[in-house]
């Protein structure tokens, strides 16, 4: 990991419509997220999703809502605690 980039923890996986899924990375201290979108046929025969991923400091959005902050605090930490960072999950 660069000085560029942060460490960031899976919090949120949601499936949505048009066979879209919505996966959030954020940082420990969950101040600020990083969100991918994937096909759910991609997710099935393309690489796995994985506890963590390094996301370049320009592409992390801060999280602006208290209680979204603190949830993904605790899921990242969670994840953090339980996964290796290239595990997939």
């Amino acid at each position: 990991m660069s000085d560029s980039t942060e460490r960031c923890w899976l919090v949120e996986r949601e499936f949505g419509q048009r066979n879209v899924v919505r996966i959030v990375y954020a940082t420990t201290d969950g101040s600020r997220y990083h969100r991918r979108e994937r096909s759910t046929t991609a997710l099935q025969t393309g690489s796995p999703v994985t506890a963590a991923v390094d996301v370049s400091e320009a592409d992390l959005q801060p999280v602006e809502d208290d209680d979204t902050r603190d949830r993904y605090a605790t899921e990242a930490e969670r994840t953090a605690r339980q996964y290796d960072p290239d595990e997939p999950i």
